[in-house]
């Protein structure tokens, strides 16, 4: 396989073309205005999120600075994908240079761990506000938050970062190559290396374990304590509550977690391509769609902040 490497320069840098989901026109027509429309609706439910947050003092607490910045990660790494993604259905499929691929992994890997990092930030501020409720503003400071998100997001870049370079050392043989993807993803572009990829998968699996694997256990034991708490509660309401607010955080956890892990944690020998782009549809439109709704839908504040900024609008206009 190694001496296939010097055929990569032979026509020119190296590029790559997308697969695409079909060649019958209607159905290309049919999936552009599906994807469109759900991308419209990611960037409109979670910019709601981030200006109902960003626009009410009732809401300025860490569970909601926490929630603003995980709608803000999503609505980042969903526009890494999907204009692309758009772009290749509705014409002839465009090439993109390897500098390009490069450069779109990158952010979406990058962006991707920092998402998984936050979520599990926003289950030890769960623990705390439960298990430590009379300490909760003393331990959840606004610098300490401020503080946790920046480490989400610098650990996550410098893991991207190692991992992005390492895999673009690899030659790739030939002058343009199909990904069977949608996205330069870690997974297909392995596959189109034309040299031993044995360390660089075992890179990619540490990687995975530290964005997912430990991630997930710091949830699990957090959410281990909370569930203590909260049978130990006298108040039928305020478990009621507790369990109202954690579950929604625990749904986008394990839709998150659990499609990811599938992708990126499986052993290469029991996972096909079109299996691996089934699953990165779930966690580039369907996570980053529900989690607006989950958190909006299961949660009286931000409904009720929602409430008072429409009647605030419709007001003055009755007035007028």
């Amino acid at each position: 396989m190694v001496a296939r490497s010097p055929v990569l320069n032979q026509s020119g840098p190296a590029e790559f073309v997308f697969r695409v989901f079909t060649t019958v026109p209607e159905f290309q027509a049919l999936l552009f205005l599906l994807f469109l429309l759900l991308y419209l609706m990611i960037l409109g439910g979670n910019g709601t999120i981030i200006w109902v947050v960003r626009t009410h003092s009732s809401l300025r607490t860490p569970m909601y600075f926490f929630l603003c910045n995980l709608s803000f990660l999503e609505i980042s790494y969903t526009s890494v994908v999907v204009p692309l993604m758009l772009s290749n259905i509705w014409g002839a499929r465009k090439p993109i240079p390897l500098a390009g691929c490069g450069a779109q992994m990158f952010f979406f890997v990058s962006l991707g761990s920092a998402d998984c990092f936050l979520l599990a930030v926003m289950a030890y501020d769960r623990y705390v506000a439960i298990c430590h409720p009379l300490r909760y503003t003393l331990i959840m400071t606004q610098k300490l938050c401020i503080q946790m998100v920046a480490c989400a997001a610098g650990l996550a870049l410098l893991l991207s970062l190692q991992l992005t370079a390492l895999i673009f050392t690899l030659p790739f043989c030939g002058h343009r190559r199909e990904i069977n993807h949608f996205l330069c993803d870690v997974p297909p572009v392995l596959r189109l290396a034309c040299a031993d990829i044995r360390v660089h998968q075992a890179v990619l699996y540490v990687v995975g374990i530290l964005v997912l694997t430990i991630p997930f256990l710091l949830i699990c034991v957090s959410y281990l304590f909370i569930t203590w708490a909260i049978v130990r509660m006298r108040s039928a309401e305020g478990r009621r509550r507790a369990f109202a607010t954690c579950s929604s955080h625990l749904t986008v956890v394990l839709l998150q977690y659990g499609c990811c892990s599938l992708v990126y944690l499986r052993p290469r020998s029991s996972t096909s391509e079109d299996e691996d782009r089934q699953i990165a549809l779930v966690y580039t439109f369907v996570t980053p769609l529900l989690n607006p709704l989950i958190y909006t839908l299961r949660n009286k504040d931000v409904k009720g902040a929602l409430k008072n900024a429409v009647l605030g609008k419709a007001a003055p206009s009755g007035a007028n």
